[in-house]
């Protein structure tokens, strides 16, 4: 309906102008600017195949779109439960946290706050996260990273808000955005955490698939209507990443490098 109904009015507008009555030549233009409409949502609507590589160890990159940055993280907080509320510290625009990481961070059980951790501080608890935007003009269906099954799905908005915050995609802080979770896990155990984050225009996340669902590696199971980001998250040292981030100042990728959701190759898996 958003290509086909804009389509027909482009059309209908540019007939009546063309055969009854231009309207100071309003009718033509409008039908034009109409057309144009819709070959943006058919651009935004494309969904292509895509060649899934084969290889074992590999996680692929679940969206299209340009590199952020790569980071090395670790758990700093995570949300608390009911029994932990009186201990947890409030934030203005994320919400309630407890001041401690889950007692297995890579097990991702809840939501967890992460910061870069520096030089020489390396832990075997870290993980990486890879940051991927997807502008407005490329495809926002997204894909699984690994062949596993959805062990966790959830949708996290600001404090107190039904829905967003919505800050531009491109920014740090859009990771507290409105955001669905979503955790695979691989028949080895391997827990890779996946989160849709929602941007200025892209104001709706919509999953295909939910918990207990089992995915082929770049299987579909979701999209983010419009400019939006995606975030990866792997244990540290299991795993390498492998692409160039916008932060890097490489002078090949200077808005970091373009992947493509199923096909490239995030992170590999490190061989002992």
């Amino acid at each position: 309906m958003p290509v086909i109904t804009p389509t027909l009015m482009g059309c209908g507008f540019i007939l009546v102008g063309w055969f009854v009555d231009p309207l100071f030549g309003l009718a033509p233009a409008f039908g034009i600017l109409t057309l144009m409409l819709a070959a943006f949502f058919a651009n935004f609507w494309r969904d292509p195949d895509r060649p899934i590589p084969k290889e074992e160890g590999l996680i692929v990159s679940p969206a299209d779109g340009h590199v952020m940055f790569v980071k090395r993280e670790r758990a700093i907080g995570r949300r608390p439960s009911p029994a932990e509320m009186d201990d947890a510290q409030e934030d203005e625009f994320t919400g309630t946290w407890h001041q401690e990481p889950c007692e297995k961070p890579l097990e991702f059980s809840t939501e967890q706050r992460f910061e870069a951790v520096p030089a020489g501080e390396e832990a075997d608890t870290d993980v990486w996260r890879v940051a991927v935007f997807m502008s407005p003009l490329d495809v926002h269906v997204n894909r699984a990273p690994i062949a596993g099954t959805i062990t966790r799905m959830e949708h996290r908005t600001g404090k107190g808000k039904r829905r967003g915050p919505f800050l531009p995609a491109f920014r740090k802080e859009s990771e507290f955005n409105e955001r669905v979770r979503t955790l695979f896990e691989r028949a080895d155990g391997l827990i890779v955490e996946v989160m849709q984050i929602s941007g200025a225009l892209a104001r709706t996340i919509i999953p295909w698939s939910g918990e207990g669902d089992q995915m082929r590696r770049g299987q579909r199971f979701g999209m983010i209507r419009l400019g939006s980001r995606v975030d990866v998250r792997v244990p540290a040292t299991r795993f390498e990443p492998c692409v160039i981030s916008a932060e890097a100042d490489d002078p090949k990728h200077p808005k970091g490098e373009f992947v493509q959701a199923g096909s490239t190759i995030l992170y590999r898996e490190v061989k002992v």
